[in-house]
């Protein structure tokens, strides 16, 4: 009875450090921490231009975290709807000022969206844990073909009146009289440039 007790010991204690030496296998594999060091912070946006769960986060150029959460939700006091994300900082020794600038950037021009944050001053404090930021709004890129769109129609506007000879400029470029009445007074201006410092002398 006692060997047998003895042998169902040593292979209980072999079974649990099998267990044990798997759990540290996973663990480093899949860089799994017990303890997760670090600390969370909130940004509240009106728009936040696709980013998704699990992108970087930014300081100063730098990865310091990655966005834990998104929550879309009501708020009551601004009357409109708003996206707070929950950012996990991974390092408690990396601080973040009150006054910092946080916005959604893309790495390349249709690349992976992330959040950056720009470095504040130490006049205003730091952020503790469970602080909130308040981010600066991305453009949407509707937005943005709306302004080149006015732009394009406008700059036709433009030309279709300067081809029309309509103002100063259209006149200059359609009136040949103009333009040759111009030409001659430059002309005459390099040949004699005393005349810009020639008075008249008035009447009596």
């Amino acid at each position: 009875m006692a060997e047998d007790r003895s042998f169902e010991l040593k292979v209980g204690l072999f079974v649990g450090i099998g267990i044990l030496i798997f759990f540290i296998i996973v663990f480093s594999i899949g860089d799994v921490t017990l303890i997760k060091r670090g600390y969370r912070i909130y940004m509240v946006f009106s728009f936040v231009n696709g980013i998704t769960k699990g992108a970087p986060v930014r300081l100063a150029g730098v990865d310091v975290g990655y966005i834990e959460r998104i929550d879309v939700y009501q708020d009551k006091e601004a009357q409109k709807t708003k996206v707070k994300l929950t950012a996990w900082v991974n390092s408690g020794d990396i601080k973040i000022e009150k006054d910092a600038r946080a916005s959604i950037n893309t790495l390349g021009l249709l690349g992976e969206k992330y959040l950056e944050i720009f470095p504040g001053t130490f006049e205003g404090g730091l952020l503790e844990t469970e602080d909130t930021l308040i981010g600066h709004d991305p453009v949407m890129m509707q937005n943005l073909t709306e302004t080149m769109n006015q732009l394009a129609e406008s700059t036709n506007i433009v030309m279709g009146r300067l081809k029309e000879g309509k103002g100063t400029i259209g006149k200059l470029l359609v009136e040949e009289k103009i333009y040759n009445d111009l030409e001659a007074f430059v002309a005459d201006i390099k040949a004699h440039p005393w005349k810009l410092l020639h008075k008249p002398r008035g009447k009596k």
